[in-house]
């Protein structure tokens, strides 16, 4: 098969609860993926554990040029590299694209590869773990948003969020979808931070009062260049509870990402960021189309962010440190 409904490019955590979910409610589907990682699905399909419990068929293609078509293309790689792998889809007859990676640079890589009347915008508020037996373990179904990049409502947008819910995946098409990605930007750069740094569970940083600090200082600068942009920022599309993060005292904001800290704990006690599972598995961490991005803006736009500069020389730094994988 070289056609299908949808074709998921990155089948990690992610990508394979979207794959898995996809494929039991009868849709076809096609998974871009290479090496070890192919060779399991095909081997073993495509199986999700924790909140749902599937194990079905899929077809892989390790080849990208083998792909012809795809009505929607769902891009869930970790944000390396993205570029060199849209370039190698840019033949594909794609009838609509969305990435839900994390970042704002993602939105511009896809319109640069489809056009902008094939993009859209995403986010997900959707986590998961990638197991050594080959199982993705999901752990958060909170929300997987979609929109037009240009702020509109649109029927193709409503239709598919509706195809990702009745499969399983919580779904919704909202309008302004930049503003929601932002906001989730701005509570994801500290988030991200924490937890390459101090290597723990995403409740245990969030509940402790230190690192909570460092959070709400993060992200208010973070809220400067979201602001800087134009764009207004809403709890909606956040992790965290933004307004009260970005409001008030400091010492509030601080109160409120640690009872965020003991929702995780009652509610999603294994959470952890990928890019803590990234560390931990020795792959590259997401940097520079991240926290670079965000740095390079933030200097463009003449806006002061040094603590978020500081982290990303830090992240950097013990992104190139990981040891080679075998």
């Amino acid at each position: 098969m070289t056609r299908a409904e949808f074709a998921i490019l990155g089948p990690g955590a992610l990508g394979t609860i979207l794959a898995a979910h996809l494929r039991r409610a009868g849709h076809t589907v096609i998974v871009l993926a290479r090496g070890e990682r192919a060779r399991v699905l095909e081997r073993d399909g495509a199986r999700v554990t924790g909140l749902s419990d599937i194990a079905v068929p899929v077809t892989v293609l390790t080849d990208p040029a083998c792909l012809e078509a795809a009505d929607c293309l769902i891009v869930a790689t970790k944000t390396p590299g993205t570029d060199a792998a849209l370039e190698r889809l840019r033949h594909v007859q794609v009838g609509v694209a969305f990435s839900v990676q994390n970042g704002l640079l993602k939105n511009e890589l896809l319109t640069e590869a489809f056009g902008a009347a094939r993009a859209l915008g995403a986010l997900a508020n959707t986590s998961g773990e990638l197991l050594a037996s080959g199982e993705a373990l999901f752990t958060r179904n909170v929300n997987l948003l979609l929109g037009e990049l240009d702020g509109r409502q649109s029927e193709r947008a409503r239709a598919l969020a509706a195809t990702l819910e009745a499969a399983g995946v919580r779904s919704a098409a909202v309008p302004r979808i930049l503003s929601w990605e932002w906001s989730k930007f701005v509570a994801w750069l500290p988030l991200m931070s924490l937890a390459v740094t101090t290597r723990l569970a995403t409740w245990r940083y969030l509940s402790d009062p230190g690192s909570a600090r460092v959070l709400v200082r993060m992200a208010r600068e973070a809220a400067l260049l979201a602001r800087a942009a134009g764009m207004e920022l809403t709890d909606e599309g956040a992790i965290l509870p933004l307004q009260a993060i970005l409001g008030g005292s400091e010492s509030q904001a601080v109160d409120s990402v640690r009872a965020a800290g003991a929702q995780f704990a009652a509610s999603a006690p294994g959470h952890r960021m990928s890019a803590l599972q990234d560390l931990e598995a020795g792959r590259a961490l997401e940097v520079e189309e991240t926290f670079g991005d965000a740095v390079r803006r933030a200097r463009a736009a003449d806006v002061a962010v040094p603590l978020i500069e500081a982290f990303y020389h830090l992240v950097a730094a013990i992104d190139r440190a990981r040891p080679p994988r075998h």
